[in-house]
C-alpha cells in the first residue's frame, strides 16, 4: 500500500487515517512525520477513530509521551507516541519499555529518531506537508 492524497480540512486528513486504521493490526507501527503543526496529532485522531476510540480522547502527548486509547469494550485499541521532547532518545525509549508498547494494539509515533527506527521500525510511514495553500499533502506507505 502506498498511496498520497491532498487533504484540504481536519476531517479529510482524519478521513484519510480512519481509511489506514481499517488496515492496521495489533503489533503494526506507524510513523507519523513533518513539521509543527502539519496535522500528525488530527491524523492520531483519525486512527483512534477508525480503531473504535472517541476521537475527543486524542491531544498531543507532548508531555506525557505515551497515551492510550480504548474501544468501546474497554480495551486498548491505539498507543500514541510523541517524542519531540525526548532528547536522549535511547535511555528515554527503555524507560518507555520499548518494544513493550507493541503488546496487543498499534503504535503511532510523532517525531520518531533514530534510536526509535532501531528498537521499534515502522510497519507504515506517514509524510504530512503544508501546502502553500493552507492544504496538506499526506504520503502514505508500507516500509
Amino acid at each position: 500500500m502506498s498511496r498520497q492524497l491532498v487533504a484540504r480540512s481536519e476531517k479529510e486528513t482524519e478521513r484519510a487515517a480512519r481509511d489506514l486504521a481499517l488496515h492496521l493490526a495489533p503489533g503494526d507501527v506507524v510513523y507519523l512525520e513533518g513539521e509543527l503543526g502539519a496535522g500528525k496529532t488530527c491524523f492520531a485522531r483519525g486512527l483512534a477513530a477508525g480503531l473504535g476510540a472517541a476521537p475527543r480522547q486524542v491531544a498531543s502527548p507532548t508531555f506525557s509521551l505515551v497515551h492510550e486509547y480504548a474501544g468501546a469494550a474497554g480495551a486498548i485499541v491505539l498507543r500514541h507516541l510523541d517524542l519531540y521532547r525526548v532528547k536522549d532518545q535511547t535511555a528515554e525509549l527503555e524507560a518507555l519499555g520499548v518494544p513493550d508498547v507493541l503488546a496487543g494494539a498499534p503504535v503511532a509515533v510523532e517525531w520518531p529518531g533514530a534510536a526509535l527506527r532501531r528498537m521499534l521500525p515502522p510497519t507504515v510511514e506517514v509524510r504530512i506537508d503544508l501546502q502553500p495553500d493552507g492544504s496538506r499533502r499526506i504520503s502514505i506507505g508500507r516500509a
